[in-house]
């Protein structure tokens, strides 16, 4: 995930979050909160869901942010 900010300094650094995450999907996926890069923590069994849906905010050094749904 990635997103951008047009700002110099503090306030052009983006810092990523979950925000809406279920207990299944957290013990599954982790996100990195400078990068944005989501990872697999183990591997998807699915037998137990064939689908996932994240919610991640990017937030900017001046409190501007934005969130976005990963499916």
């Amino acid at each position: 995930l990635t997103a951008t900010d047009a700002d110099e300094g503090l306030n052009g650094d983006v810092k990523y979050s979950l925000k809406k995450i279920t207990e299944k999907a957290s013990q599954i996926f982790q996100l990195d909160a400078g990068t944005g890069a989501i990872t697999l923590l183990r591997s998807l069994d699915f037998e137990e869901g064939d689908s996932y849906e994240l919610e991640v905010q990017a937030r900017d050094g001046g409190g501007l942010f934005d969130t976005a749904k990963v499916a």
